[in-house]
């Protein structure tokens, strides 16, 4: 009897940790347009804590969805060694999830393309990414949704920065260059910390992946520390950096792409003139002038 009301405060805290995960899930699909009416959404399924709770809330919200769209889930079998090719099937069908297992030999390119003790998850991402796709052309699908979260976004931007000397992190939704599929990441808002907890709750049949799990001195991985640190000093910190994403103010950067710093001149003339002539006008009438002034 003791463990009745333990039992039941842990239900109730699960169901409450589910609905705010819906909500923000929902909100992101909102914000960004990532799911419209008829489309054919792939889930692409890794086994990992983040593709599992992606699949189960996007099954939730199909439920009680005002639109209708569709949901497939897609696992790419990399033929990695002691790979459990039952867990997946057998947890799909047992929901009722319609599935597809892609089967290709990744793996085996990977390792003998990769150095020992090299990075092997860009070469890796890419015949992933490249699979995926092309199912997805195969079999008329609209929407590619994968499970990357709000940590993922933020620490890609640091990778980025530190590494790549770009400015560039993961859009929630993009077009691929091929310009051929969109692919949306409706976990944009959540944080890991909340899908680890769920993914626990709900005993997902989690599969590791044995090929770049155990590369320990990964540059993700540093990021990933220096930011636990900077949340464990700073609480809200993570949610700030991604708050700040969201509000690119690229007038304030350096990159002449976004930003006609030759033409700021004429802005300005455009300005006084139009100062003195007592008009009041916007940015774009300014250059207007500006340029027919010159």
């Amino acid at each position: 009897m003791n463990g009745e009301p333990r039992r039941a405060a842990s239900s109730r805290t699960v169901k409450r940790l589910q609905a705010h995960l819906r909500g923000l899930v929902g909100k992101a699909i909102h914000d960004y347009a990532m799911i419209a009416d008829g489309d054919r959404v792939m889930v692409c399924l890794s086994g990992g804590k983040d593709s599992h709770t992606l699949l189960d809330l996007l099954l939730s919200l199909q439920r009680g969805a005002p639109i209708d769209f569709s949901l497939l889930a897609v696992n790419l079998d990399q033929q990695q060694p002691g790979f459990p090719k039952a867990v997946l099937p057998e947890y799909l069908a047992s929901r009722g999830v319609r599935y597809h297992i892609i089967e290709q030999d990744t793996y085996r390119v990977v390792k003998r393309l990769i150095p020992e003790g090299k990075t092997m998850c860009g070469l890796c991402s890419r015949l992933r990414r490249g699979a995926l796709y092309r199912f997805a052309a195969e079999h008329g699908i609209t929407k590619i949704a994968l499970g990357h979260h709000r940590d993922d976004i933020v620490e890609t931007f640091f990778l980025n920065l530190f590494f790549g000397g770009r400015l560039k992190a993961m859009a929630p939704k993009l077009l691929s260059e091929d310009r051929r599929h969109i692919v949306i990441r409706p976990l944009a808002y959540v944080c890991e910390r909340d899908i680890a907890r769920y993914a626990r709750s709900c005993a997902f049949p989690i599969i590791p992946c044995r090929l770049c799990g155990s590369q320990q001195n990964l540059q993700r991985t540093a990021v990933k520390r220096m930011l636990c640190e900077w949340e464990r000093l700073n609480p809200g910190r993570t949610d700030t950096i991604f708050a700040a994403l969201r509000r690119l103010e690229p007038q304030h950067l350096a990159d002449a792409r976004w930003q006609d710093f030759a033409g700021l001149e004429a802005l300005r003339l455009a300005a006084m003139a139009c100062v003195t002539d007592g008009l009041e006008t916007d940015e774009h009438e300014l250059l207007a002038a500006g340029a027919a002034r010159q």
